[in-house]
C-alpha cells in the first residue's frame, strides 16, 4: 500500500494506527483459526481450542503437555504433571474434534482417522462460517474508523478533502485484509479437499 495519507494528518494519526492493529489483529485471529482447522494429515495445531480442566482452570493444552506428530496420522500428548492424563483425555473426548484419545498411564496417543469426503465438506463449510464471521469483524472496524473521521470533519479538524482521502484509505485497507484473509481460506479449502 502507498504512503498513508491518514499518518500525514496530525489529527487522524491516532486513528489510522488503532485501524490498522485493530484489524491486523483481526486478520492474526483468522490465521490461528486456519492453522486449527483440521486436514487429512495430524497436526498439533489441531488441538489449540482444546481447554484442560487443571486445578479447577480451563488450560490451553500445549500449556501442560509436550505435543507431537511422530507421523501423518498420530498427535501424541507428553503431558509434564501425570496426573492430568485423565483430564486430557476427557476434554479431547469432549472436544467436537471427533477425536477418540488413548491412554496408557504416561502418554495419550490421539490417531488421527482420514478424512470422509463428507468430512472435509464440513470443514470447507466451517471455514467458510469463519471467514465471513473474519469479514464482518474487519468491516466494523471500517465502520468505527469511518464514524471517527466523520466526527473529526464535523469537528472542523480535518478539511473535506482530508476526510474524503481518509475514508477512501480506509476502504482501501478493508479491502486489502479482506483479501489476504479470501486468500488464506482457499489455500486452506485447496488442503483440506486434497485426498
Amino acid at each position: 500500500m502507498a504512503v498513508s495519507v491518514m499518518a500525514g494528518i496530525p489529527a487522524l494519526k491516532d486513528i489510522h494506527g488503532q485501524l490498522r492493529s485493530r484489524m491486523d489483529k483481526a486478520v492474526h485471529d483468522f490465521q490461528a483459526n486456519l492453522a486449527s482447522t483440521r486436514t487429512g494429515r495430524a497436526s498439533v495445531q489441531m488441538l489449540d481450542q482444546v481447554r484442560v480442566e487443571y486445578y479447577g482452570t480451563p488450560t490451553p493444552l500445549s500449556q501442560l503437555a509436550q505435543l507431537t506428530t511422530p507421523d501423518a496420522n498420530m498427535i501424541v500428548i507428553q503431558p509434564w504433571d501425570p496426573s492430568v492424563l485423565g483430564e486430557i483425555e476427557k476434554a479431547l473426548r469432549t472436544s467436537d474434534l471427533g477425536f477418540n484419545p488413548q491412554n496408557d498411564g504416561k502418554i495419550v496417543r490421539v490417531p488421527v482417522p482420514p478424512m470422509t469426503e463428507e468430512r472435509r465438506r464440513d470443514v470447507v463449510k466451517h471455514l467458510n462460517k469463519v471467514l465471513e464471521e473474519h469479514r464482518t469483524g474487519i468491516r466494523n472496524i471500517r465502520r468505527d474508523g469511518n464514524d471517527l473521521i466523520k466526527k473529526a470533519a464535523k469537528d472542523k479538524k480535518i478539511s473535506e478533502d482530508e476526510e474524503k482521502r481518509a475514508l477512501d484509505e480506509i476502504q482501501k485497507l478493508t479491502d486489502e485484509e479482506i483479501r489476504k484473509m479470501e486468500e488464506m481460506s482457499k489455500r486452506k479449502e485447496a488442503e483440506v479437499m486434497q485426498v
